[in-house]
């Protein structure tokens, strides 16, 4: 089972990042965490060019068709999520009939240096999934004083925070699996 880890933030050093990879640390055995790392080179959408998908747009629409499901985190800008990520679920909107994002089991999770833990955030980023058409768990992560939330190897420093990530993953993990073909 392949789960794309889409994070919101394109900064080297970024938190969502790191709670994408303490995310595939906690996955079972038979998932695995893979990162798509071409946010940043996503064009502003524009109408004009939705039936010609640029090169890096084909890439995002081709790894989420590849992934069983996706795991999006992402910080919090101005109440909201950042306009890359939103740029990019924008472009896998049109056309939504075609959309990857159809019926796909999505989970959103975040992180950011504020108290609130990107809240606003995630549940924006839960809408757009919705509206675009993924399956979206219906549950929130907020990581918040980030700069203290990781241990320098990676996993998240709370046991709390830990367990309600794995509860997330599990629940994801049986959304995706109950969407799977029965193997032969």
């Amino acid at each position: 089972m392949k789960v794309l880890g889409l994070s919101g933030s394109l900064r080297a050093g970024s938190h969502n990042s790191k709670l994408l990879r303490a995310a595939g640390d906690l996955l079972p055995g038979e998932a695995e965490l893979v990162e798509f790392d071409g946010l940043k080179l996503i064009p502003p959408f524009d109408e004009d060019d939705e039936h010609a998908r640029p090169d890096s747009v084909q890439a995002l629409f081709d790894a989420i068709a590849d992934a069983d499901a996706v795991l999006v985190s992402t910080p919090e800008y101005n109440h909201s999520i950042p306009g890359q990520l939103k740029n990019a679920l924008d472009w896998l909107s049109r056309p939504l009939a075609e959309s990857p994002l159809r019926n796909k089991p999505a989970a959103v999770v975040g992180a950011s240096t504020g108290l609130f833990g990107a809240v606003w955030a995630q549940a924006e980023a839960r809408k757009v999934l919705s509206a675009i058409g993924a399956r979206v768990i219906d549950r929130e992560l907020p990581i918040g004083m980030a700069d203290d939330a990781f241990h320098p190897h990676g996993p998240l420093v709370d046991e709390d925070l830990s367990l309600a990530l794995a509860g997330i993953l599990a629940e994801l993990h049986a959304e995706t699996r109950s969407s799977l073909p029965a193997a032969a």
